[in-house]
């Protein structure tokens, strides 16, 4: 959220006419860029010294001039310029659907907003993957995907299964990546109307998907742990909810890891209320918890998943999903509906990948990456408080006092630093603040750019708001 503040005084007319026309000349000039926040009304009204009901107005205004995008309990947005070239940063609804971060990453920016695989040379092996598919399956490649070879479900069940346990390989069913997944899985257990359980703060990326095709979303209560039980049980007799979606271990932006009670707990109250999962283990993957998977308590009503974007590839879209028994079908039909299709060319690289044990070695090289820069990060960081893991690629900063995030963020902007503010997780209309931001570790060029960002972020936080100039 940025610190922006009109200057009532530069023109005549009705306040919310000069209020309303004072935020289209930022937007022209670029002082208020696109994708950042405005101010709250409230807050914006006291700031100037008018009601609130003139700030509302004036928002309205701007809405329908089509330079804001707003939506009650996420924010205001700008959308861009009038002479923006991409019609999408015009769009509302694309707006909504993107979230807090650019529909294009700005060029030239230090990327602390994404979680990708830390490029460690897998590209090597990839290329060579390819090569070997291109030259043996051409007919395979040139065609659509009508077959499900058994290797692309055993290298599934090889990926997904922790310790001791692993799904039943009839289960496995090989997706364009974990996303997907989710939102096939969605699609077979709920119909439009129907509601999924989140946390305050999450994947949003999945609650708008799922938004999109109609269904509702409800907000559960967690905490350092993850979802409070107790909490649950109200939402699943309130709501009458037919899905919930949790993040286990490594939770995205939380890094929150639910014990075993808690776990046992969740699926207990998921049975009595016949609720299904779906367990996201993208980051739990990388985490040794030595603890059961939610997969494991509750097989009858669990979706797992699990894909390489974080550990191997994001560009591979290599992903899989265990299903309950019985319903690995629909979803193999629903993720073909939803999805267009499993490329040949993708599955059958990432199949080779894991049953050659690459993709093991490449996540080894990944996570070693991960730990390295997360204990610069440690280091850097000492004495602010945050969350962080030394195999999970991001980390979850608490912003002191008077930091808000979307301030934060819009400054780290214009030190040339992309991170996540609060709002970019917020699964639906929470009222919640948390005063965080995420940082990710990952997709830096190298531990130096790492480094030198988080110091430039470090310094940013010593020197407070006032030490950022508003581009006002």
């Amino acid at each position: 959220m940025t610190n922006w503040l009109p200057d009532l005084q530069a023109s005549d007319g009705p306040l919310y006419v000069r209020i309303a026309d004072q935020i289209e000349q930022a937007i022209s000039t670029g002082a208020l860029a696109s994708g950042s926040k405005l101010p709250p009304q409230r807050n914006l009204a006291y700031d100037i010294g008018v009601t609130i009901g003139t700030v509302s107005r004036a928002y309205t205004m701007v809405r329908e001039r089509g330079l804001v995008s707003g939506e009650v309990g996420r924010g205001t947005y700008v959308l861009g310029s009038k002479e923006d070239a991409d019609p999408a940063a015009m769009d509302p609804v694309s707006a909504r659907l993107v979230g807090t971060r650019a529909a294009n990453a700005p060029p030239g920016k230090l990327r602390f907003d994404t979680t990708a695989a830390t490029d460690v040379g897998q590209s090597t092996a990839i290329t060579d993957i390819l090569t070997d598919i291109c030259r043996e399956q051409a007919n395979e490649i040139a065609s659509y995907t009508r077959n499900f070879p058994l290797q692309w479900l055993e290298a599934g069940r090889r990926w997904l299964r922790r310790d001791d346990w692993q799904p039943a390989i009839e289960s496995i069913v090989p997706t364009l990546g974990a996303h997907a997944a989710v939102i096939a899985a969605v699609s077979v257990i709920t119909a439009p109307g129907d509601r999924i359980v989140f946390e305050h703060v999450t994947y949003s990326q999945v609650s708008r998907g799922t938004a999109l095709i109609g269904r509702q979303t409800v907000l559960v209560e967690s905490d350092a742990h993850g979802v409070i039980p107790e909490d649950f049980e109200r939402v699943c007799v309130q709501q009458h909810p037919k899905l919930a979606f949790l993040m286990s271990s490594g939770q995205n932006p939380t890094l929150a890891i639910m014990p075993e009670d808690r776990r046992r707990a969740i699926a207990a109250i998921a049975r009595r209320h016949n609720v299904f999962l779906i367990e996201d283990n993208l980051y739990g993957g990388t985490i040794d918890a030595g603890i059961p998977l939610l997969a494991e308590i509750a097989p009858d009503r669990t979706f797992l998943v699990g894909g390489l974007s974080k550990s191997v590839a994001a560009g591979v879209r290599g992903g899989w999903i265990a299903c309950p028994p019985h319903l690995a079908q629909r979803v193999r039909i629903a993720h073909k509906m939803v999805s267009g299709g499993l490329p040949y060319l993708l599955a059958e690289l990432g199949a080779r990948l894991v049953l050659s044990g690459m993709a093991d070695a490449i996540r080894a090289k990944v996570s070693a990456e991960v730990e390295a820069r997360e204990a610069h990060a440690r280091e850097i960081l000492a004495g602010l408080d945050f969350n962080s893991h030394p195999r999970v690629p991001f980390l979850w900063l608490k912003l002191p006092d008077p930091w808000l995030s979307g301030t934060f963020r819009q400054a780290a902007f214009a030190e040339d630093i992309l991170i996540d503010d609060e709002d970019e997780f917020k699964a639906g209309r929470s009222e919640k603040t948390f005063y965080r931001v995420r940082i990710g570790l990952s997709s830096p060029e190298n531990r130096a750019d790492v480094a030198a960002g988080l110091l430039r972020l470090r310094s940013l936080i010593a020197h407070g708001p006032t030490g950022y100039d508003s581009p006002a």
